[in-house]
């Protein structure tokens, strides 16, 4: 009876050595388990309303323009911020003002780099801002439409209208926040801005593409989802 019940003990602890490691992997595995089965919806009464600021880690912003007919030579932007004002309503009430910085451009070329930044283009020691505030959202379709608002670049603000697909809401499974994510693209006459250096060598029309991921942050207080339309 004596060694049985040591046996039996032992065996104890065995299964519950087991039982803690499996549940340990179990917890392990619910982030990777979260990421495979997440999932966005584009139904915008289910976005709760707030200010979302741009995911400093989850965007992008490219120019690109015509180089001697050959090609259109592209040029991102490394820095960035903007606030995202989601409203009641929806994207017909919301508005988004985004702010780029003039000085981050990127075109791979080192040299190009500085020109670009410099007094014959952005500028950007003096106007270290390109600026798009949105201000109007026109429905085209379901989570899709155009985005009327104002672009300033070297300080001229002309109007500028982007096409922006609402790619859907979701509590994002790694940080926990309530993330929206849109992509969108539009262009505009360097012309209009004063940037017609190089032309025609370097065409005049500029195109913009955007992919942007806007996060509540956790501090905000819980807010009702935005009314349906």
């Amino acid at each position: 009876m004596k060694r049985f019940s040591v046996r039996s003990a032992g065996m104890r602890t065995a299964l519950s050595a087991a039982i803690f490691a499996l549940c340990t992997l179990s917890m392990s595995a619910c982030t990777p388990l979260r990421v495979v089965t997440h999932t966005v919806s584009a139904d915008e009464a289910r976005v709760p309303v707030g200010d979302y600021v741009l995911d400093a880690d989850h965007w992008s912003i490219t120019f690109d323009v015509e180089h001697l007919k050959y090609s259109r030579f592209v040029m991102r932007f490394d820095r960035a911020h903007g606030t995202l004002h989601w409203k009641t309503g929806g994207l017909d009430a919301s508005t988004v003002d985004v702010a780029i910085d003039a000085g981050s451009v990127d075109t791979k070329v080192p040299l190009l780099d500085k020109v670009v930044k410099g007094p014959d283009m952005f500028d950007a020691a003096t106007y270290p801002t390109i600026q798009f505030v949105g201000k109007r959202f026109v429905a085209a379709g379901p989570a899709q439409g155009k985005l009327e608002g104002d672009l300033t670049i070297r300080g001229v603000t002309r109007p500028m209208t982007l096409d922006v697909t609402f790619n859907g809401y979701g509590r994002n499974p790694l940080t926990k926040a309530d993330t929206l994510g849109f992509s969108a693209q539009g262009a505009f006459s360097r012309a209009q801005f004063g940037l017609g250096t190089w032309y025609p060598a370097v065409g005049n029309d500029v195109r913009v593409r955007i992919e942007a991921e806007f996060e509540r942050p956790a501090e905000q207080p819980p807010t009702t989802p935005s009314s349906p339309k």
